[in-house]
């Protein structure tokens, strides 16, 4: 796979999507927040992701660049409208308005409506803690499995990500899917040429556990813990669609369904924890913790992880050698500029 200089990757991103008629800050809100799933490994979130969205666009399904707005707010608490938008655009406006909430009151939650995929959620659970506050993210997504011993696929992936701040320690942020993996995960195996998934990942359509990622993109995916991980679906979809007032679970679009909206939401809840302890306590504790968790001996050589440190590796590797992008990815990026008249990118 050819390495992308990340900051050539991020202005290509950025240039596509502005010939395409999106406002140019705009453009480079979306391209940030993509680079920032190449810059960890996350490839099937990356820029490469780009395509599936503009084609949504040009079928008619999503809008390149709407007025997103708040619609209603109190001092912790607001809506935005993503009117159909990109959902990078109205989440990292929706995590600011619960940032600055925070900084006043301690604590703030914002739902967003009618919105788009909106890229890893923990991009923005690390916007928080960047900014020394505790981010908690949740979105909710189109039908991936099904509830705890049913047969029909009804909840989302629907992801949680925690972000913590630290003073001195790489930042703690937890970002998860309420199932084992993505299904941009099995889409990115494909892309990469393999044909078989690890045990346990997904079913097929009729139920039964399958190692192919084509049977398994048309069946549904494993939940993490079992009963405990649907329940977890469940509840985030609560939190998000049908808090916001947008679609009851089950009722959102597959991010490649061109022929309907999408209809996906999201919360993003900021804590200030100067309110709670004072900020410089909690950093000293939470890097104490941390410092612990890095120090202990490995069970099995190796190294001793804690939520964001090995993204915090794989960025300091993206940041000297570049990004991932697998052929198919590059093919479809290059395919896409030059649909709007620019060069291609390799």
């Amino acid at each position: 796979m050819p390495r992308i200089e990340l900051s050539r990757l991020e202005d290509f991103a950025t240039t596509i999507l502005h010939h395409a008629g999106m406002a140019e800050e705009n453009a480079s809100t979306v391209a940030k927040v993509m680079c920032a799933a190449d810059r960890i490994g996350l490839g099937s979130h990356g820029v490469a992701r780009l395509s599936t969205y503009l084609e949504r666009v040009r079928a008619g399904v999503m809008e390149i660049d709407p007025e997103v707005v708040v619609t209603s707010e109190t001092a912790s608490v607001a809506t935005v409208d993503a009117a159909n938008g990109f959902g990078q655009v109205a989440a990292t406006l929706a995590m600011n308005l619960a940032m600055d909430k925070a900084r006043r009151t301690g604590i703030a939650a914002v739902s967003v409506k009618n919105s788009n995929h909106f890229g890893i959620a923990g991009h923005y659970a690390r916007t928080a803690a960047e900014n020394r506050l505790i981010g908690i993210v949740m979105t909710n997504a189109s039908p991936a499995l099904p509830p705890f011993n049913a047969k029909d696929k009804l909840l989302g992936t629907n992801p949680v990500a925690i972000g913590v701040p630290s003073l001195n320690q790489p930042l703690a942020v937890l970002d998860m899917s309420s199932t084992l993996v993505a299904r941009g995960k099995i889409r990115r195996h494909l892309e990469e040429g393999r044909t078989t998934l690890p045990r346990g990942w997904a079913n097929d359509a009729q139920g039964r556990p399958t190692t192919d990622p084509h049977e398994a993109l048309k069946g549904s995916l494993a939940p993490i813990g079992g009963p405990k991980g649907a329940g977890l679906a469940l509840m985030i979809d609560l939190l998000t669609g049908v808090l916001s007032g947008t679609t009851v679970t089950g009722d959102v679009g597959n991010l490649l369904d061109a022929s309907r909206t999408a209809k996906t939401s999201h919360l993003m809840i900021a804590l200030d924890p100067d309110k709670f302890i004072g900020g410089t306590a909690f950093g000293e504790l939470v890097d104490t913790v941390l410092a612990t968790i890095s120090s202990m001996e490995p069970a099995d050589g190796g190294r001793v992880y804690y939520p964001g440190l090995v993204e915090h590796d794989r960025s300091l590797d993206a940041a000297e050698n570049g990004a991932d992008i697998t052929n198919e990815g590059l093919d479809r990026l290059n395919r896409e500029a030059s649909i709007y008249g620019l060069s291609p990118l390799v």
